[in-house]
């Protein structure tokens, strides 16, 4: 958008009642500001945000959607106040799957996450580059590896599927399928194969984003993020964490 039109823009929203902000990003010294829950993130309240507490904050979320208690967001504020600028606290890869929506998942507003989403949650430099953009850049202090249970992308990498582009996808998880070692059928009718292939492959990509990813692993060396892994359950809507 040409400078003009930012400023036309921001001037209608002052003359209609809106704000176009950035938060507090005036480009100069930032004082750290205490993290309220549901509550629109600024550069200053990111600023406060530590790994810890950023794993601390998504376990919080999730308690919350798990029990069925969101918390109440103005979530059109929040698309005003981010319109110029944005500060998530955290960094998610997650799969396609429609039950496993990072945002829902951890109840998370607008402008705190950065989100990247592939079946069978598994990541190429592309999703790489996205995540090393998130956190050296842009100031998360956190990368999730969602996976999920009942995950189609896995019971496909299971069952040795091929299909177009997918089979080049299908082919990230199957070091995870090799690495199984569940008794009994080796495909997607072993509900614990299945189980245990979905965990692993969530391990492997964690570790696959620190040997990849010379940027993240420095930054996670640092103490300046933390990269974990966590499996969503798709049955009572709760995340285990890795």
């Amino acid at each position: 958008m040409k400078t003009k039109h930012l400023i036309a823009f921001a001037i209608a929203l002052a003359t209609t009642g809106g704000t176009a902000l950035a938060g507090d990003d005036h480009g100069g010294p930032v004082t750290p500001k205490p993290y309220t829950a549901g509550a629109t993130l600024t550069k200053s309240v990111q600023a406060s945000i530590t790994p810890d507490k950023a794993l601390e904050i998504l376990k919080a979320g999730n308690t919350r959607f798990a029990a069925n208690k969101p918390l109440r967001r103005n979530l059109k504020a929040q698309v005003q106040t981010t319109a110029l600028g944005q500060f998530p606290f955290a960094s998610v890869v997650g799969c396609i799957d429609s039950r496993a929506a990072p945002e829902l998942v951890f109840d998370q507003g607008v402008g705190d996450l950065f989100v990247a989403r592939v079946a069978g949650n598994t990541v190429n430099e592309d999703i790489l580059g996205s995540l090393e953009y998130a956190s050296k850049v842009a100031g998360s202090r956190l990368v999730v590896v969602l996976g999920h249970t009942s995950c189609g992308a896995v019971k496909g990498a299971c069952d040795d599927v091929k299909m177009g582009n997918l089979t080049g996808l299908l082919g990230k998880i199957k070091p995870a399928v090799a690495a199984a070692s569940t008794p009994g059928e080796r495909n997607s009718h072993n509900h614990a194969f299945v189980g245990e292939v979905t965990e692993l492959n969530v391990k492997q990509v964690v570790q696959r984003i620190r040997d990849e990813s010379p940027v993240l692993k420095a930054l996670e060396d640092e103490g300046k993020i933390r990269i974990v892994g966590a499996l969503y359950d798709t049955s009572n809507g709760k995340v285990m964490w890795y």
